[in-house]
C-alpha cells in the first residue's frame, strides 16, 4: 500500500497549506458565491436563493463528500482547508479512489456553473433594464471567477501532492 501511494503522490507537494492562503482562498470562494447571488437576484430573488442553496450544498458539502475524502489532504489543510472540513462530515474514503471519483469529473461543471448561471442570468436582466451596477457585478463575477479558476488553482495545484494523479490539476506535470 505505501509503495503504491509513493507511486500516485508528488512527494515535493505541501504537506499542508498555510493558514494565511486558506484564509485568502476561501474569502475569495465566498466572494465568487456572493457575486453569483447578487446577479441572480437582479433577474429574481427566488432564482438567487436557489443559486445560493446550490453553490452552498455542492460546494460545501457535496464535493467535500464525493472528492475530500479520498484525497491526500483529508484531515489536512489543504489549499482550502476543505480536507479538514471533509474529515468533520465524512469518514476517510481511499486515495485509490481519488482519481475514479465522479467528484473530479463533475467538479468542474459545479464550478462552471457558479459563473455561468449568473452570467446568463445578469445578461437577461441587462435586456430587461440596463444599469451600471449589473456591468460593474458581471465584471467582478468573471474577474473573481478567473482569478479562482485559473490563478489561484494554478499555484494551489502547482504545491499538491494529489497533482500526479488529479485530473483536474492546472499544472502540467513532467
Amino acid at each position: 500500500m505505501n509503495e503504491q501511494k509513493e507511486l500516485i503522490i508528488y512527494e515535493q507537494g505541501a504537506e499542508e497549506y498555510s493558514r494565511t492562503g486558506i484564509f485568502f482562498g476561501n474569502f475569495i470562494m465566498l466572494l465568487w458565491i456572493a457575486a453569483g447571488t447578487f446577479g441572480c437576484w437582479f433577474l429574481s430573488p427566488l432564482a438567487a436563493w436557489i443559486y445560493f442553496a446550490f453553490a452552498i450544498i455542492m460546494v460545501g458539502i457535496v464535493l467535500r463528500k464525493i472528492v475530500c475524502t479520498n484525497c491526500y489532504y483529508y484531515d489536512k489543510w489543504c489549499c482550502l482547508g476543505w480536507g479538514k472540513l471533509s474529515a468533520l462530515l465524512f469518514k476517510k474514503g481511499k486515495i485509490e479512489d481519488f482519481s475514479k471519483s465522479i467528484g473530479i469529473k463533475i467538479a468542474p461543471c459545479i464550478y462552471g456553473l457558479l459563473t455561468l448561471i449568473p452570467l446568463v442570468l445578469i445578461i437577461i436582466s441587462l435586456f430587461q433594464e440596463f444599469t451600471v451596477l449589473k456591468i460593474v457585478v458581471l465584471i467582478f463575477l468573471l474577474l473573481v471567477s478567473f482569478y479562482s479558476g485559473a490563478i489561484s488553482r494554478k499555484k494551489s495545484c502547482a504545491i499538491c501532492k494529489m497533482r500526479l494523479i488529479c485530473q483536474g490539476c492546472a499544472v502540467k506535470t513532467q
